[in-house]
């Protein structure tokens, strides 16, 4: 089947089997590396991407029910070679070690800003529940979401 996508606001077109997850549409064919294969059974989050805005993890989802839709990886976050707040916040406050749920954890905590912009501690570790983390604690990753609503109130990207 023939599958047309806009993925960070670029259109690609491929031709895939009904059976192909978005992960690997994404990863593989179109060669977006940034979103991650972790556990394949959406325990891990790492493969988290926007789907028409809705963070979703890409590895439960086929390639072709994202037909005609607009996805945000990763990718898309960094505009004109300037990091985006949320990935400032990470870097800045040391929300990650390993790095491999880091692609997810950023999507998910970017479009979580986008509807709650000033959240609380409690709020930040809900909204990231869905996205395991084996190495940090997640202390640091909710200092990171808060430093990204900061610098967003601010009038950061």
């Amino acid at each position: 089947m023939r599958v047309h996508v806009a993925i960070n606001g670029e259109k690609y077109e491929a031709e895939v089997e009904s059976r192909l997850l978005l992960v690997h549409l994404i990863r593989d064919v179109l060669r977006l590396t940034g979103t991650h294969v972790g556990c394949d059974t959406t325990h891990c989050g790492a493969c988290t991407v926007l789907l028409d805005g809705r963070p979703v993890k890409s590895c439960t989802i086929f390639a072709v029910q994202a037909h005609g839709k607009e996805i945000m990886t990763v990718e898309g976050l960094e505009q004109d070679g300037k990091l985006h707040p949320v990935q400032e916040g990470f870097m800045q406050e040391h929300g990650l070690q390993c790095g491999f749920c880091t692609p997810g954890m950023l999507m998910t905590s970017y479009a979580f800003l986008k509807k709650n912009p000033q959240p609380d501690d409690e709020e930040i570790r809900w909204a990231i529940s869905g996205n395991l983390c084996r190495c940090t604690g997640y202390v640091n990753i909710v200092k990171a979401v808060h430093y990204a609503a900061a610098r967003l109130r601010e009038g950061g990207s």
